[in-house]
């Protein structure tokens, strides 16, 4: 089990804004965009490496709407953060980025993090360290363990601020709000009832603007549900076994989901950014679908976020960098 050591009340609009994007908050039906098919670099993109210029192995993208669309970089292969401008050749390191390990100035294996912009920090899931942490930007403030003794592989925060960390060795995700010792289970095992469901594969969270729990379910190749207060899960994308039809994923990790429900998934083995529109059996292919470098194509693309205009950023993983696909209509 996992202990709480401080826990900071963030503001709500930290939430709708940096874990998600002004894609969830629009009004007008999502279903129909398109993208398009060739992506344009903007982060990393020069092999595999620990310069400036270079990624290895990005796990997850931000972008922050109210700061000129700059986006935020999991960079997990090399145990940092990293900020990165908009048309910048070069990132800039934020958290880690001292080598693996557990000093206050060091990472090991970050997953996931959430921007939390009431106390200019980071909240980090620092996987390997089996901790979470707040990392202040500012220089003369020391980092704070949120969270210890937890396996947690990512982490989310909905609009009242409360935080959410899945932890893939219990197979639970949990709801931490500031003054909680042990959380509350939101999500956990008890709620997949099937025969073809196998414990320890839940990776990737996401929680929308009803508190609904969403979690990639990586070895079952598919993304599962937990309505706020459910006791039983559905499947809401995939689940028809591994393959690369419409009706299938192939080890899914990064999610999001908009206002009018459709899903998002890295399908990232089928080298592919699948829409699930709400309550349908197939989804369509808006970007990618063949594994290669080339602009068209992903190589196990982990996670995605939007900016303002629509736009769509996919951590291309295993091409070490980040590609943005331009919306083409609405």
């Amino acid at each position: 089990m996992s202990n709480i050591t401080a826990v900071t009340e963030t503001s709500s609009t930290t939430t709708a804004t940096e874990k998600s994007s002004t894609i969830t908050t629009e009004k007008k039906d999502n279903t129909n965009r398109k993208w398009t098919q060739n992506g344009i670099t903007v982060a990393g993109g020069n092999r595999q490496g620990s310069q400036l210029n270079q990624l290895n192995r990005p796990l997850k993208v931000y972008v922050d709407n109210d700061n000129d669309q700059m986006m935020y970089i999991v960079d997990g292969h090399n145990d940092r953060v990293v900020k990165w401008k908009q048309g910048e050749k070069n990132g800039e390191v934020i958290a880690g980025g001292n080598g693996y390990g557990n000093q206050t100035n060091q990472l090991w294996s970050p997953t996931d993090i959430i921007i939390d912009k009431s106390t200019d920090s980071l909240i980090i899931c620092d996987l390997k360290n089996r901790r979470v942490v707040r990392w202040f930007n500012k220089k003369n403030i020391h980092q704070q363990i949120i969270l210890s003794n937890i396996d947690c592989s990512d982490i989310a925060m909905d609009n009242n601020g409360d935080i959410y960390v899945l932890d893939f060795q219990y197979f639970e995700v949990r709801r931490w709000r500031e003054g909680n010792t042990h959380g509350t289970i939101v999500a956990d095992e008890n709620g997949v009832n099937d025969t073809g469901y196998r414990k320890g594969t839940l990776i990737h969270l996401f929680v929308d603007q009803d508190n609904s729990v969403y979690v990639s379910d990586i070895e079952n190749h598919r993304v599962i549900k937990w309505k706020k207060g459910a006791e039983e899960a559905t499947v809401v994308a995939g689940g028809q076994g591994r393959g690369n039809k419409l009706t299938q994923l192939n080890t899914p990790k990064g999610i999001f989901v908009d206002q009018q429900g459709n899903i998002y998934v890295a399908d990232a083995f089928n080298n592919r950014i699948m829409r699930w529109s709400d309550g349908s059996k197939e989804g369509t292919i808006i970007v990618g679908g063949n594994e290669g470098s080339q602009p068209n194509r992903l190589n196990d693309p982990s996670a995605l976020s939007f900016d303002r205009q629509g736009n769509l950023y996919v951590a291309d993983s295993g091409n070490h960098q980040v590609q943005k696909f331009n919306i083409i209509s609405d």
